[in-house]
């Protein structure tokens, strides 16, 4: 793959696929800067200056009069656009077969579609044209073109990386994307993107620091509890995917049935009409797709009333997701269900573009970040998974998607670590005083082997770790604090509870809650739980 600006312009005319709608031929210079002279593609629905932005639409042919800030941001950094690429037209689709311009393919099976919508991007990427592309991604844009092309498609969280200058789609969904080839080659490029926007409304600054309950270390990786209906092939790398995803986290079963009956609203519901409001006096040309015309048009027959009352459902759905992440760092699923041919897109063109968004379409609704990380293939063909966390988790799920790939993870800075197994949990009554103290969520881990946990005395419920000849495996979190805290926390311990060496499933041993061996009475036990959280569940 070339980094040089001049090979890149000369294989992006050659590119023997319709990726690209407009090569620059008077591409700029790079400047220095950490991407310094590096060029890129961007997707077609993204303001170059001097250029047309299509959204893979002919009638659009009014030269940006300047570019999107995600675009000056990466100029600024060094980069150089190279060529606008094709996409579903509006960004409407995930197969990028709907642009007047061509049907992109992937690139390891002319018979199979690329994905979209940001087809081009993907493409160019998988190519070697360019190292890296920028994609939207509203529904799924620039996951699913990532994972039917071998690539990392990053979804950050909503308003990071400013969408000024971005044709909108759903305007309170859309995100700006990257395509690498690697996690490593997409931190700089987001991190030059990343920056609050005063002029864009949907802008969002990163917090100075994690929020609460996301960890710096993602150690807990949930995954569905229940078969998923997959293709058979991509059932079979569905099944690969977990093993290897165990061998570099802890696996727990989740539901995950709110998040896909999340994913049935965006198209299934009054939300369709956000997307007639966006573009929808531009449905009318002669160059506009009929499948993304009767698409946008159906948004005209909800009333308000009706999108309010989908809002509260979608409400009550975020709720349900978002437990998910109170014992669980993020989210393992399949990309999408399975891969279709271009005459499956031809012979239902909306049901199998549906069929895709199965399990990328609720990201942006339910406010998650996403990356999508290649995990094998199925058939012969690239098969694709994604990391999911709440938003702001990006840095750390960038570090989660890097351990799958087998690349270098990021540093976490530490002051002092403390493992708690029960009250000072994430969501219990005595966690406001870790963060009172300044604490942070480092990580959440399991107990090594040789410990149990009993019910113990004390001021209000609380468990008691005690090590012997236990199976181990129970959960706690491990917290990050200043030094001076554990001697704030001191006075408050009541016995049996002590601090103390507690050795975590991973080799390491931190100080932590444990108790007195005295407290190891048999009709008090609650090892087979697993953890404090659960066993208040169950009673």
């Amino acid at each position: 793959m070339s980094h040089d600006v001049r090979t890149a312009l000369k294989l992006a005319a050659e590119v023997d696929q319709p990726a690209f709608i407009t090569v620059l031929a008077d591409a700029p210079d790079g400047s220095d800067g950490p991407l310094g002279g590096m060029p890129f593609a961007v997707k077609d629905n993204i303001d170059v200056a001097g250029v047309p932005t299509t959204a893979a639409c002919p009638d659009r042919t009014e030269p940006a009069a300047r570019s999107a800030v995600a675009v000056d941001r990466l100029r600024a950094a060094g980069a150089v656009p190279i060529g606008k690429t094709n996409l579903d037209q509006f960004a409407t689709g995930l197969v990028g077969t709907r642009s007047p311009y061509g049907a992109c393919h992937c690139v390891a099976s002319p018979e199979h579609v690329s994905g979209g919508s940001s087809s081009g991007s993907a493409v160019a990427v998988a190519l070697g044209v360019v190292p890296f592309a920028l994609g939207t991604d509203t529904a799924g844009s620039g996951r699913v073109p990532a994972a039917f092309n071998g690539l990392v498609g990053v979804k950050p969280t909503r308003g990071l990386v400013s969408t000024r200058g971005v044709l909108p789609a759903c305007p309170s969904l859309d995100c700006v994307t990257t395509l690498t080839r690697t996690v490593t080659a997409a931190r700089p490029v987001l991190e030059a993107l990343t920056g609050p926007d005063p002029h864009d409304p949907y802008s969002r600054p990163m917090p100075t620091r994690l929020p609460h309950g996301v960890a710096a270390r993602m150690r807990v990786v949930a995954v569905p509890n229940r078969p998923l209906d997959l293709d058979p092939s991509y059932a079979a790398a569905w099944a690969s995917a977990l093993d290897h995803l165990a061998r570099i986290a802890h696996v727990v079963p989740v539901d995950v049935d709110p998040f896909l009956a999340a994913a049935r609203l965006l198209y299934g519901s009054a939300l369709v009409a956000e997307r007639l409001a966006a573009f929808g006096d531009q449905l009318n040309g002669p160059g506009v797709d009929p499948t993304v015309r009767r698409i946008v048009s159906e948004g005209g027959r909800f009333t308000a009333g009706d999108v309010f009352t989908v809002q509260r459902e979608l409400a009550r759905l975020r709720s349900i997701a978002e437990s998910t992440f109170v014992g669980a760092d993020a989210l393992l699923l399949p990309v999408t269900p399975g891969h279709p041919r271009l005459a499956d897109v031809a012979a239902d063109p909306i049901g199998t573009n549906a069929r895709l968004g199965t399990f990328t379409n609720m990201v942006n609704l339910l406010d998650l970040c996403a990356v999508a990380v290649p995990a094998g293939d199925a058939d012969g063909l690239p098969f694709g998974v994604q990391l999911i966390a709440p938003a702001f988790a990006d840095g750390p799920l960038l570090d989660l998607a890097a351990r799958w790939t087998g690349e270098a993870e990021r540093p976490v800075a530490e002051r002092g670590l403390l493992a708690v197994a029960g009250a000072h949990l994430t969501g219990q009554p005595a966690n406001a005083d870790l963060v009172r103290l300044g604490g942070t969520l480092h990580s959440r881990a399991r107990t090594a082997r040789g410990y149990r946990m009993y019910t113990v005395d004390g001021p209000f419920p609380r468990p008691g770790l005690v090590r012997g000849s236990g199976p181990g495996g129970i959960e706690v979190e491990v917290w990050d604090l200043p030094a001076a805290a554990v001697a704030d926390l001191l006075p408050g311990i009541a016995p049996p509870l002590h601090l103390g060496p507690l050795a975590l499933d991973d080799g390491t041993t931190v100080l932590g809650f444990v108790a007195d061996t005295g407290c190891a009475d048999p009709t008090r036990e609650i090892t087979a739980h697993g953890g404090w959280r659960a066993y208040l569940a169950s009673s």
